[in-house]
Parts: C-alpha cells; structure tokens; sequence
C-alpha cells in the first residue's frame, strides 16, 4: 500500500507540473505533515527519486496556487496567426513594389534631364551681377542737358558727378528754358556737284503722286542729360555714329503719327503727358502742321520713288516677282520671256535718259552706281499690329526708303503658320491670305512662305529633329525663305533681315549708311579675330589698341586658365586626338571641309598673312553685317553647337561660327551660296550658325558691328571684360567658359540680346510710361522733363501698347472687342438651343 501511495504521489507531482487540476489532491496536500514528508523521502525507491526531487525542488505547498503554476512548453513561444503573416506579406511585397517603380520613375527622369541638359543638383547661387547697383541717369530729361564735352557719366566711371541733378530739385529745372530742337539729316549732300557727278542726280519722294506731302525731318536736342552713362560695349565714336546729341519721343515718333489724334490723321498715342517743345517739329517753314496718314498706301509711295530714281541705280534684268517661280513652268528657251524683257529694259533706258534731259544731267551712266538693297522684316500672318507697332514701321519705310531716294526698299516676309494652306499652289487662295496679313496701308509689300513650302523647295535634307525641332522650321531654318526671296528677285544686291521686335531710339539712315561704311572700311587682317570679340573701350583703349592687343593674344596665345576648356582642335591640326594647341591658327582665305560646294570661285588673298599690310578687303563691301559677335561655338556650351545637317563628320564638325540674333546684312552672293549648299549638297547649320559659317567657309567678308551697348547695373568693367571675352585666348568663344551657353544670364541687363530684360524697360520709360513703379507722366512733369537718349539699338521690345486716343491702350480694346464677340456668340447659342 505504501508503494502505491507513493506511486500515486509521483504522478500528483507530474500532473501537477502539466498543471492538472484534482481537488482530491489538493485537499490531501493540505493535510500533508512534515513527517510524513521525511517519510516519503526516505521511503521512495530509486527509480524515482531524480523525479521525486526535481518535482519536490520545485514544489511548494504552502503557495498559492497561482504562483505554483508553471507554463506549458507549447506556451514559451506563441506564433502569430496566419492573418497576422498574410498582412506582413502583403506589406513586404507592396515595399518591394514601391521601391522598384521609384526606381524606374528615378531612371526615366534622369534621362529625360540629361536630353535636356546639364542637371544641377542644388540650386544654383544669384549671379554676382545681381548685387552690383542700378544705374539711375539713363533716365534724365531734357531739361538737365550739358555738351558731350562736359558730362561727367555716371558709368563707366570711377568718380560720381557731383552736381547730377535729382528728380527732388522741381525749382531748379522750372527755372531753366527748355532748348530747342532741331531737325536731324544724315543723308549726303545731294545737291552738291561732287553727288551729281558721282551718283546722278537725286529726286525727292513723298506720300502722294502729287508731292504735296512732305514728312517732316525728325528731330533732336544738342547735349545728353547730366550724368547719362556711356555705352560699355562698342563705341559711337568709332563708328561714327553722333553721340553728341539726344532724341526724346516726340522728336523721334512725331513725324509719324506720334502725339495728334486719329482724327486728324495720326495714331491717337502720346497725347498726355508732358509736352512742352513738342510743337517744334511742326514749326518748320513749308511744313504741313500734321501729316495725315488716313489712306496712305506705302507699296505705291515707295514703287513711284525707286522709279524717280532709277538711273541712280544698276539697271537689272526683271526678276520673276515673288513666289511666281515656283509656280511656273517654262517652255523653251522662254523667247517670250527674254523678248519682253529686252523690251521693258529698253522702255527703261529711254524714260531715264528723257528724265534726265528735263533735268539737265546729260543722259550718261553715273559714274557710281548705287546698289538696291532690301529691308525684308520677319513677321508672321496672324499678327496683330498696335499703334506702336505702325509707327515703328513707318519710320523705317520714310527715313530708308523715301528720304534717301529710293536706296532702300521695304518688304514684309509674312510667315504662314498653317502647314495645310497649300500658298504655293493657287494664287487666289495666295492673294487672300496675304491681304489678311497686313494692316491696310502696307497691303501690297508682303511675301509669304511657310515651313511646308520650304520643305518642298529644299528636299531631302536629314531630319534630326534636333531639339524636337524640324529643319525646316522657322527657328532651325530661318534663313530658307531669305535664300529662296533672294534667289528670286536677283535686283537686290544686299538684303537686310530684320526682326519686328527690334527699336532704335535714333535714325535708320544714320546707324545703316556708318554700319556698311564702317564695315567696307575694314581690312580682312585679323578681321575674324575682331569679331570674335567685344570692345569695352573702358578696359581696351582706342580701336588701333584693341586691335593690336588682339593680334598678339592670337599670334602668341595666353595663360588664361580659359583655355584648358577650350575646344580639343582650336589652334592644333584638325585631326583627332591632336594635342592642345596655345595659339590660334589665323583666318586667312576660305577656312571649310572638303565636302563644301564647289566652283563658286570662292575669293582668294592676293598675297600671304605676313606680308599683307592691312591693306586686302579695305574698301570691300562685306557679305555679312551683324550686330553681335561672330564667336567660335566650338567647345562652349552653347545649346545649338552640333546642329550640323549634311556634312561629312567623321573627321569632327566642319568649322563655325554664330552670332546671337538674326538682324543682319547679308549679300545676294552669300545668299545664293546658302541656297545652293542647301539645294546641292543638302548642307545646313542651325540658322544663328548658318550664315556666318558659309562666309566662313568660302572666304566671303564677315563684320560684326561694335555698336553702342548699354548696361542697367555698375559693374566692375574688368570683370564685365572678363566675363564677355571669357573664352579661349581672350575671345568670347572657343571654351566652356565662353558667355554663350549656360552664361548668357549676363546679358539679362543689357540692351542688346534676344532675352535683354533692360531693352524693353528701357524703351517704354522712354515712351513716358511706368515701369515697376517709376517714370510716368507724373514724374516726368515734376522732374527733368521727358527722357532723352542717344541712338541705341534696343532688342527685344514686344507687346508695347500705347494710350491711345479715349484713354484706353489697344490690348484693353481688343479684350473688349474680343468679350462682345464672344457675348454675341453667347446670344446667338441660345437661341438655336
């Protein structure tokens, strides 16, 4: 009995650790006495006692249960539910999903920004320009004008004038007399004997047949505001432009419609503000008080001029009119043709020689005859022309055209946008979009053309889609419909191609007869080297001093730390993989590949670079005329350097040359060559690259123009120099540091560059209107008087609208018209609803 007691005890003890609840146990546990527990000890067999002990060891009987209790080994370690892993599952996988999309996201964008350009992964710093001050005296009136001689400018100077007047100072400026304008002529001297007997004899021109209606001169002051800063960049004085004198805006836009109202025949603009002196212009004997402009028709004023005229000029075979010689198809030998045309040539000669019997010149050629040459403004169909914008066009068809005899004459290049209006086809669908085109009174001087056209004209050229952009398009092929215009009016010896969004606060005549003076006058020597870079007379002297400095940074290089990011081939052999040469390997005849077109009889130097004295290209009228530099884009970051269409390139691109803008002169030579590049050999650059490039390449007189250009903040000119000729070997281009690419921010405060924010600022301050809170009438009243300014060419200016007569500027009217339009529209809905 004993044995079983104490087998009954062993298995209590094991129920007991497997927590097995027995209340015949428990109740026996707690009658349990200490000897019955020696006993028990003492008394159980071997077999047992590791358990007995382990159990006892463990055991405590006088515990409560519940700190008795012990965990079953299922328990130590509970694993989650099967609902708590598929959640975690889930969210694993959805991480993953996660990380790997953002991961193509990443990839795509970074690839997308490398086809856009460089990637700046933190946000670039304001460039030092911005902390430099504005420049406040470009801004005086005309009643604080000093000579020339005694202004003391406020820039480029190291000394502040020191009894600038201030807009503060209304006694003094009520005291002082206003000065007089007078009208401006740049024009020779047609009447003297030496003109004559040179040219022939010049007969004038006005707006009507019967020339009763003469436009009046327009019309300066004498001396610049006190304080007015000095170009930085170019210089008057070399190229003879006046810098003496100042024009404000009555005197400068009154001849053309400027100041009176749309009833007696002007524009309805500047009729408040401050006027006095206005009236001067209107003073001079023989004058009309106000030209009417109502009904004028320029195409019949200008067409009766160059007729007047025309032994002034070199007699040319009639050119097909625009656009007929791609609608044509000729037979033959076009006897027709060439019979009528010997008949019209005949006609010709025998009207000029009666004319000038009646005039007593004797009928001979003169000596000199003056070529044709073309004003061709880029335009495009859909535009719409403000007030401004007519008095901005009228003064270059009167001061080019009319004044100067017929030496000019002005067209419209009208781009057609809608590739689907097949122009080229039908002459009445043709005519219809032409003469929705143009205001009124220029009916009749517009060419159009569109980009499907010129698709049609120069096929087979390699699209590449550089940029998203077609070859044809108007920005990679702007100059197509300028060869293909040229191409058919051979009349034109030079053409010049100019922008709508282009102002001059002086006289057309002035700065175009000292740009193509200035530009014959230069000597091909170290011409392209010249171009290349700007001239800030402040740092570089006279002109010779430039010159010569730099013909010694080309012949000898420099240690400019510039030229290790030059490109790889400047100055070296054009092989690849050629070391890095210091000097630069001079302009000297036709510098292109061999894949150019041939048998142009390109011209060649009459002798070699050392031995030339400065003597070849003197007196030779260049092909190229620009107002920007003609800089090397090779290895800058200029955005357009490798749009290259058709040339042999597995040698590396042929050579080139840019300029920024596309204001330019251009030569029928030179136009002709592009043409037949582009028709030939399927050849073509982008269009800031294409015409420098060709004059380039077959050796034809390129100029760039040092015109005055000013800047809107004090910069250190130094460092404005450094800056602006920060390429290789002192040049503007040729490097990465060049200002052309990712620096072009620098020409934000200058009046002259395709993006130039002083530009338009400028020229509406000038206007006498507000801009970010200063100028206006108000000011201009209180103050100096009206803003007066030296001849500047401004770019770009767009979207001026002026007060015009009732108060309101034309984009308030448009906005009006525009809202009834669309409340009829409204009306006439509902009723069909």
């Amino acid at each position: 009995m004993d044995s079983q007691y104490h087998r009954s005890r062993v298995l209590v003890d094991e129920n007991d650790r497997y927590d097995i609840e027995d209340p015949d146990l428990e109740k026996y546990d707690s009658e349990r006495t200490d000897s019955s527990v020696e006993y028990e000890h003492n008394s159980i067999p071997s077999t047992y006692s590791n358990s007995s002990r382990e159990t006892s060891g463990s055991y405590q009987p006088m515990l409560p249960k519940s700190e008795r209790r012990r965990k079953k080994p299922t328990e130590l370690y509970k694993p989650p539910s099967r609902r708590t892993i598929r959640y975690l599952c889930l969210a694993l996988f959805t991480t993953l999903l996660i990380f790997i999309l953002t991961l193509i996201r990443a990839s795509w964008t970074s690839s997308r920004q490398l086809e856009m350009g460089p990637v700046d992964k933190q946000p670039p710093k304001p460039p030092p320009w911005e902390d430099f001050p504005f420049l406040q005296r470009y801004f005086g009136g005309i009643r604080s004008l000093v000579p020339r001689e005694e202004n003391i400018p406020e820039y480029p100077s190291d000394s502040e004038p020191e009894s600038a007047p201030s807009n503060a100072s209304v006694e003094t400026h009520e005291k002082i007399s206003l000065p007089k304008s007078l009208p401006f002529d740049p024009y020779p001297d047609y009447q003297s004997a030496a003109y004559k007997s040179e040219y022939g004899e010049k007969h004038e021109c006005s707006l009507d047949f019967g020339d009763l209606v003469q436009i009046p001169r327009v019309h300066y002051y004498k001396g610049v505001p006190l304080g007015q800063p000095n170009a930085v960049m170019g210089s008057h004085d070399v190229l003879g432009l006046r810098e003496d004198i100042c024009f404000e805006r009555f005197g400068r836009l009154g001849p053309y419609g400027y100041g009176y109202s749309v009833r007696r025949g002007g524009t309805g603009a500047g009729l408040n503000g401050e006027k006095e002196g206005a009236e001067d212009m209107w003073k001079e004997s023989g004058k009309p008080a106000e030209v009417d402009y109502t009904g004028v028709q320029w195409v019949a004023a200008q067409a009766v001029c160059a007729s007047k005229n025309r032994m002034r000029f070199g007699i040319v075979a009639n050119a097909t009119s625009a656009n007929e010689l791609f609608l044509k198809m000729h037979t033959g030998n076009n006897q027709d043709e060439i019979r009528t045309d010997v008949v019209e040539r005949r006609e010709v000669l025998t009207s000029s020689n009666q004319t000038k019997a009646v005039h007593g010149v004797p009928p001979t050629k003169a000596v000199t005859t003056i070529p044709r040459i073309a004003i061709v403004i880029r335009t495009w169909w859909d535009r719409q022309y403000s007030a401004e914008d007519i008095i901005y066009l009228r003064s270059m068809i009167v001061e080019l055209s009319l004044l100067s005899g017929g030496e000019y004459t002005i067209h419209f290049l009208v781009h057609v946008r809608d590739d689907d209006i097949p122009i080229w086809a039908d002459r009445k669908i043709y005519d219809r979009v032409l003469e929705n085109s143009l205001p009124q009174e220029f009916q009749g001087m517009g060419i159009l053309w569109s980009e499907r056209q010129m698709s049609l004209i120069y096929g087979g050229l390699q699209e590449s889609s550089f940029r998203d952009l077609p070859v044809h398009g108007v920005y990679r092929g702007a100059y197509m419909a300028l060869q293909y215009f040229s191409h058919q009016n051979p009349k034109y010896e030079y053409l010049w191609n100019w922008e709508m969004d282009v102002r001059y606060t002086g006289h057309w005549y002035h700065l175009f007869d000292r740009a193509t003076q200035w530009s014959k006058d230069q000597p091909r020597k170290g011409l392209w080297e010249r171009n290349g870079r700007f001239y800030i007379p402040s740092v570089h002297g006279t002109w010779e001093d430039f010159k010569q400095m730099i013909r010694v940074q080309s012949e000898m290089g420099t240690n400019s730390p510039n030229n290790i990011w030059s490109g790889l081939k400047a100055g070296a052999a054009n092989i690849p993989g050629s070391p890095q040469g210091k000097t630069d390997k001079p302009v000297w005849g036709p510098e292109g590949p061999a894949d150019i077109l041939g048998a142009q009889d390109d011209p060649s130097p009459p002798t070699t670079f050392e031995k030339d004295k400065y003597e070849w290209g003197v007196g030779e009228e260049a092909d190229f005329i620009t107002f920007s530099p003609l800089f090397d884009p090779d290895g800058t970051t200029w955005f357009y350097v490798n749009d290259v269409t058709g040339y042999n390139t597995t040698q590396g691109l042929p050579p080139r040359r840019a300029t920024i803008g596309t204001s330019s002169r251009l030569s029928h030579r030179l136009l002709q060559t592009m043409h037949r590049e582009t028709v030939l050999e399927r050849h073509h650059m982008f269009s800031e690259m294409w015409p420098a490039s060709v004059a380039l390449h077959h050796g034809y007189k390129a100029v760039y123009v040092p015109h005055p250009v000013y800047i809107d903040r004090k910069w250190p000119t130094t460092y404005l120099a450094g800056v602006m000729n920060g390429g290789r070997n002192g040049a503007s281009g040729g490097a990465r540091t060049s200002v052309y690419g990712g620096r072009e921010h620098n020409f934000k405060g200058t009046t002259w560059f395709y993006d130039a924010g002083f530009a338009p600022n400028l020229w509406r301050r000038w206007l006498g209107y507000k801009v970010d809170n200063d100028g206006g009438e108000q000011e201009e009243m209180a103050g100096e008087g009206r803003m007066c300014l030296p001849g500047m060419l401004l770019h770009p200016v767009k979207g001026v609208n002026m007060v015009v007569e009732g108060g309101k500027t034309t984009e308030e009217e448009e906005i009006e018209a525009m809202s009834t339009e669309a409340s009829d529209s409204e009306l006439d809905w509902g009723d069909d609803d």
